[in-house]
């Protein structure tokens, strides 16, 4: 009884297969997303408006891809959405000092109003339901036939190569390379690095638009790559999260792709979960990730230490 009762609970290879598919399919956007913002809070701007970006990014994707009927010119037309709506942000935090908490969550209601808005002006008062060219998955040869692994990390969308390769790309650029030394001494020390010579403001606002940069991609890739279509605030709470996998992944490009992934993950164990047939109120398998999330960020977080002027305005108030 209790041998088959065990059996029944443990999933098989399909199984498996299909779960850590499913985790890398969610873990993308939220992975591409935060090393952005990793970019941008290493220069000391905690960009709170990335949930506007990525929303912007979905409907810019959207109506790129179904205007030019090409996905790949969605792809484009969604990362500069999202920087659109960054310059919302940047611009006012960089240039007027105005508190970043404030004016993200302004750019946040913004996003999420205004594609709303545009979405039903376009598309009617209801809405409706958009067939848009998709990202087709680009199998890598032998390597895509390897068991579980294989259709999980070796036959997914262009961005989500994007997403893999990014990382490696921005270790070397944050920790081997000059500009990406002045990045992190504008988040460090900004009296510091303007007393040297180096363009703090210019410096900021350019880390700050990268970040709305991958957002945007991060929202054009949910549109064009996940869902396939497109709804209203189908973001879900994807720009929060991803500031949250920053903290886990400790501000380093590798550590925040591993906790992306986590967290990606972690929401595809609830419907493995509720594959198995565990009879629990599905609220405690929607809210698994984040207890998760939260679990991971409490034995994580007295180990790493934010950029020192993180959040803070420059030059100073007095």
């Amino acid at each position: 009884m209790i041998e088959a009762l065990l059996q029944a609970a443990t999933p098989t290879g399909a199984g498996w297969a299909a779960f850590v598919e499913a985790g890398v399919r969610l873990g993308i956007p939220l992975v591409l997303a935060a090393l952005g913002e990793m970019v941008s809070e290493r220069a000391g701007v905690l960009n709170i408006g990335l949930e506007g970006s990525i929303i912007a990014g979905a409907l810019g994707g959207a109506l790129g891809a179904l205007a030019t009927g090409s996905a790949g010119v969605g792809v484009v037309a969604g990362g500069a959405a999202g920087v659109l709506v960054g310059l919302a942000f940047a611009i006012p935090v960089v240039w007027l000092n105005t508190d970043q908490i404030i004016t993200g969550t302004a750019v946040t209601l913004l996003g999420l109003g205004g594609t709303a808005a545009i979405y039903s002006s376009r598309f009617g008062a209801t809405g409706t339901q958009l067939t848009l060219p998709t990202l087709e998955p680009i199998a890598i040869p032998l390597l895509s036939g390897i068991p579980v692994l294989g259709p999980a990390f070796f036959d997914l969308a262009p961005t989500a190569y994007l997403t893999f390769a990014l990382a490696p790309l921005l270790a070397w650029f944050l920790f081997r390379t000059e500009w990406g030394l002045e990045v992190r001494a504008v988040g460090e020390d900004p009296d510091a690095a303007a007393a040297a010579g180096l363009p703090v403001r210019r410096l900021r606002l350019a880390a700050a638009l990268f970040g709305t940069l991958l957002a945007g991609l991060a929202g054009a890739h949910l549109a064009l790559a996940y869902a396939g279509t497109f709804a209203e605030n189908m973001s879900a709470g994807r720009g929060f999260i991803a500031i949250a996998v920053v903290v886990l992944g400790r501000w380093r490009p590798w550590a925040v792709l591993f906790a992306g992934l986590f967290f990606g993950a972690a929401s595809a164990l609830q419907f493995l979960l509720q594959t198995l047939g565990w009879d629990v109120g599905y609220q405690l398998f929607l809210a698994l990730p984040y207890i998760l999330t939260l679990a991971a960020l409490g034995g994580w977080i007295g180990r790493s230490r934010a950029p020192a002027a993180l959040g803070l305005p420059w030059p100073r108030r007095h």
